[in-house]
């Protein structure tokens, strides 16, 4: 169990999972997972990429066998493992389907992301699709809830396209050129996935607590 715990600690933070010889390979998998796998929604995705552009900015990534790659290639293979694990989510809620407003509440599934990802749907159509890449949790239940609504294949896959390119490359590339301009920042690593985390979060959790306020209100009229 503890080993277990340990585990969990480490792959919530960027600085270890850049620290590892097979960072390049462990950030594909967390941006696939993040994006696609309902699992996936307590991945630190946006403070990883930002935290990967500062890395990069000074220091090119090994793949293996010591050889280095820069911030264009990562940021492409990031992409393209974006875009897979949305189009996996994708696949899983066309497959899955309505049973999983259904399914109990576990460790790596709550209903209240479903739901939350379900009405942001509601209210930003299929470009919640791009939108949703810049929220935490959401971006995780996105593509799923496009899958239920069977939203059409290529209109998904266009939206998640524009997405997954706005944004990894925002992400990294202002990491990258801030590690450029101001060296300095990557002694304050700790401080800058805080930040991030707060400023990322804060919609998510205005969402939820108005879609909360609105069941109770309702539900208090109803009775």
């Amino acid at each position: 169990m503890q080993e277990i715990l340990e585990f969990f600690k480490h792959i919530i933070d960027p600085n270890w999972i850049l620290a590892q010889p097979f960072a390049f390979w462990l950030l594909l998998f967390i941006v696939f997972a993040e994006t696609g796998l309902f699992v996936g929604f307590f991945l630190p995705g946006d403070s990883l990429l930002f935290i990967t552009g500062l890395h990069l900015a000074q220091y090119p990534m090994n793949v293996v066998s010591n050889v280095e790659v820069g911030v264009v290639t990562v940021t492409l293979a990031v992409v393209l493992a974006g875009i897979l694990g949305n189009s996996v989510g994708y696949w899983f809620g066309l497959k899955a389907g309505p049973t999983l407003f259904k399914k109990k509440d576990t460790f790596f599934f709550k209903q209240r992301h479903l739901h939350a990802a379900s009405e942001f749907y509601e209210k930003r159509g299929a470009g919640m699709i791009v939108m949703a890449r810049f929220l935490p949790i959401i971006r995780t239940f996105a593509p799923i809830v496009a899958g239920i609504v069977k939203m059409d294949p290529k209109k998904f896959l266009f939206f998640n396209i524009i997405g997954c390119i706005s944004w990894v490359t925002s992400m990294v590339f202002i990491g990258y050129f801030l590690g450029q301009a101001f060296p300095w920042l990557k002694n304050h690593l700790e401080l800058i996935v805080l930040g991030i985390v707060i400023i990322t979060t804060i919609p998510v959790v205005l969402g939820y607590l108005k879609s909360k306020a609105k069941i109770d209100s309702k539900t208090n009229a109803e009775v």
